[in-house]
């Protein structure tokens, strides 16, 4: 107990010294302004008094005033036309004033011999306050100093808390009150509004970030299950941050001006549901296939009216449609291409892959945002076994291995994945075919199983054939980076083969229903003609009016662009349904289960030794390959069917909810908590390759295939781009077509190709120029960091065993 109490004695003596100090220099300061005070004081003494002086003033001034009475005197006199009484009243107040002039000036003489002795006081005083404000500002300013360069301070932390208090407290008393006479106020103004100013941009941030949507969620999920669990709802934030942007052109510049300038429902064949289909276009089984009354709104392509202009604004809907179909390809381009950019100046991970290796194990592995013990009890021992398979790598190195059974695995394992992607590829084409010929019978006899085959077929395969990649590359024994690429690649085939073996069966279905559609429009132009023709000869007359048909009762064609349409808004809301399912009954109801369960079972589950509770591997990449190929559909989509941006952004939004729920209520760390890097360019530039492939099928349409003649916006075309064509021709100025007619001249694209690939190659042989400068530079900073590490035995030691290592 004493060698504690001597201890607290000699920390306060310590924190003490510095204000007794401080106390020092401010007393021998004020001794010296009192040593400086004295001399001056003696120095008063020896002049004459101010009383002289004031006295001789007095003297002067009374001549003056004598020789100014005189002459009043002598005025008076020579005047001859006033009276005596005027004369005696001016004498009279000729003295009166006399004497009251001299009562004022021996006042005055009293008050400046009172203010010659407090003028020097004043200056006295005055010197002294600027020299207390100029010590107090010294002091304010080293205390600001303290308070900006404490963190740097090789001292404990009781002691830096301590002094940040002490010194907080000193500015805040005496910042405000120190100045330089008429300044003082302006002074403690400008360090009043400076103060305000900080606090109102700590606000204005803190406010920025509450704006943030799901930002407190996010943080939470992350400071229980690490950054990389974060990241994928980071993801989920963007993508619906961008189909926001995509919902408000869509719905602004193609719906909204339908819905308010254009012809109501039932108005004409297009908008009104068929006299056949009207008894049951209210079922819920009919509207879960979104047919009835959704496959005739404003949801589908066949909706939109084929006028060159619609209402008062005379609004050019055909061609909004089509500039805005493929102007959501090209801000989304755009977007993937820009965060791209703003990544590739933010650093990876570390260095090399092969460098470096337990040197950025051992600095950048803890993930800080970890608040959950459970989470940094599984990190800490995810870094103890990554180093250790690190060392089991390089072991493994320098090992020889059988080169030929390692190559016939790999082989093996490629052979079977492609089996898997043919065989995946062929069960999609051939449930296709088969939905169409289920198509063409009465759907009262197909069951839901028949009616929903392609897109439960399509959503058990994403589900099934990752796992089953995973389990076939365990032949090939790949480095773990090296391997996930490799899955990535794999799924990413396997996502896009799917997509476009669907599309492929799909257009060969679309060119039925064209050939259909000609026979339909034959038949309807042949019986317009026999009804003209018909009508005139029995009535004798050219005046024909148009026949009196109900919208309901018009013969219509298949309309091929909504059938396309619904099949993809079908495959949305079905990935949403196995998705949900999923996360429900494989985490929720299993959580459930270990729950209640716990209190009758034979161990405790939730402590035993097999993991009951569902870990989250939410963070998977297989997930972002599957928001990428939700990506696909809805880009691909939205062409036929406007209303699926807005599905879309229901789904992001109730999985933002739905997921963060489950994982935070059902989910447990992972074992080995992974730290998400902060460049993801590779997962973008295959988002970028998904959104221009999904381009190309968009592009076939609108530049091959000839549109619906009664449904849609661009019917009674050729060709979907006849709309730009014909708008340049009548709504812009001849010079402006001939501009367009020579900039599509082919004797101008293909210089303008080629000029763009000599630059590309010219911007590609300059970076890998400024790589090999960095590679270089990276040499040389070893070599001396070598040479340094030399100069200490310690320091060699360690080198060499990583050497070893």
């Amino acid at each position: 107990m004493f060698v504690s109490d001597e201890a607290r004695r000699r920390s306060n003596n310590r924190r003490h010294k510095p204000q007794r100090k401080a106390k020092q220099v401010i007393d021998d300061e004020e001794d010296e302004d009192d040593e400086d005070e004295a001399p001056r004081r003696r120095g008063r003494k020896k002049k004459p008094k101010p009383r002289d002086s004031d006295e001789d003033d007095e003297e002067d001034k009374r001549t003056v005033r004598r020789s100014k009475a005189s002459r009043q005197r002598a005025a008076q006199e020579e005047s001859d036309e006033e009276s005596n009484e005027d004369r005696g009243q001016t004498k009279k107040g000729g003295r009166a004033k006399k004497e009251k002039e001299e009562k004022n000036v021996n006042k005055k003489g009293n008050v400046k011999g009172r203010q010659g002795k407090t003028k020097d006081g004043e200056k006295d005083q005055k010197k002294k306050n600027e020299k207390l404000s100029r010590l107090g500002k010294v002091h304010v300013e080293e205390k600001k100093k303290l308070i900006a360069t404490l963190r740097n301070k090789p001292w404990r932390m009781e002691k830096r808390l301590t002094l940040l208090k002490e010194s907080q407290e000193f500015v805040e008393r005496f910042e405000g009150a120190l100045g330089k006479g008429k300044g003082k106020k302006l002074y403690a103004f400008k360090v009043m509004v400076t103060k305000k100013l900080i606090k109102f941009k700590r606000d204005f941030e803190n406010f920025k970030t509450a704006c943030i949507p799901w930002e407190a969620k996010i943080k939470e999920v992350e400071s229980h299950f690490g950054s990389s669990v974060a990241s994928y709802f980071i993801f989920l934030r963007w993508l619906y941050g961008l189909n926001l942007v995509l919902f408000g052109l869509q719905f602004g510049l193609v719906v909204l001006p339908e819905i308010l300038m254009g012809l109501p429902y039932g108005s004409i064949p297009r908008k009104t549901v068929p006299r056949g289909e009207q008894a049951t276009a209210m079922d819920f089984s009919v509207l879960s296939e979104f047919n009835g009354y959704l496959k005739y709104s404003c949801l589908f392509y066949g909706y939109y009216n084929n006028e060159r202009a619609i209402g008062l604004l005379r609004f050019r809907l055909p061609l909004s449609y089509l500039l805005v179909g493929v102007g959501i390809f090209g801000y989304s381009l755009m977007v993937v291409v820009r965060t791209m950019a703003r990544n590739a100046n933010e650093g990876g991970d570390g260095a090399e892959e092969k460098e470096f290796i337990f040197s950025w194990k051992l600095f950048t592995s803890w993930d800080y945002l970890i608040g959950n013990p459970e989470t940094a009890d599984n990190k800490f021992a995810s870094i103890t076994t990554s180093f250790k398979e690190s060392i089991v790598d390089e072991q493994e190195s320098q090992k020889e291995e059988n080169i030929h059974l390692r190559r016939f695995l790999r082989v093996l394992a490629n052979f079977l994945i492609l089996c898997c992607l043919g065989g995946s590829g062929y069960l999609i084409y051939f449930v296709v075919k088969r939905s169409q010929d289920f198509a063409a019978m009465n759907k009262e006899d197909l069951s839901w199983f028949q009616k929903n085959e392609v897109e439960f077929v399509m959503s058990l395969l994403g589900m099934v054939c990752p796992p089953l990649f995973e389990t076939i590359a365990e032949m090939e024994d790949y480095h773990p980076r090296i391997a996930l690429k490799w899955q990535l690649v794999r799924i990413f085939a396997l996502f896009l083969g799917n997509l476009y073996t669907f599309l492929f069966a799909l257009f060969d279905d679309v060119n039925e229903k064209l050939q259909n559609e000609k026979q339909i429009k034959n038949a309807t132009q042949w019986a317009l003609h026999e009804y003209y023709a018909n009508y005139s000869t029995h009535f004798n007359t050219t005046a024909v009016p148009p026949p009196a048909v109900d919208p309901a009762d018009v013969i219509r064609g298949p309309c091929w662009e909504t059938a396309v349409g619904i099949e993809f808004v079908k495959l949305t809301v079905s990935d949403i349904q196995v998705t949900y399912f999923t996360i429900l009954m494989g985490d929720v109801m299993r959580a459930v289960i270990v729950r209640f369960l716990n209190y009758c079972w034979c161990w405790d589950l939730e402590a035993g030794f097999v993991s009951t509770y569902s870990v989250c591997h939410i963070a998977g990449d297989i997930l972002f390959l599957k928001y990428c190929y939700c990506a696909v559909i809805l880009r691909m989509g939205a062409f036929y069917a406007p209303g699926l941006v807005g599905v879309n952004i229901l789904r992001l939004l109730s999985s933002m909810y739905f997921q963060g729920w489950a994982v935070m209520a059902a989910n447990v760390p992972h074992e080995r908590v992974f730290k998400a890097s902060r460049s993801n360019n590779f997962y973008m530039g295959l988002l970028l390759l998904v959104l221009f492939l999904s381009l190309l099928p968009v592009v076939y349409t609108v530049m091959t295939l000839s549109p619906s003649f009664d449904c849609g916006p661009f019917s009674g075309k050729e060709k979907m781009y006849d709309v730009i064509m014909e708008t340049i021709d009548q709504d812009l100025p001849s010079f402006i077509g001939n501009i367009f007619t020579y900039a599509s001249n082919p004797g101008l694209i293909l210089p303008a190709i080629l000029l763009m690939v000599l630059a590309i190659y010219y911007l590609n042989t300059v970076s890998k120029g400024y790589q090999q400068a960095n590679t270089d530079l990276k040499k040389k900073m070893q070599m001396v960091s070598m040479k340094i590490l030399s100069l200490f035995p310690t320091s060699v030691s360690l080198v060499s065993l990583f050497q070893k290592l």
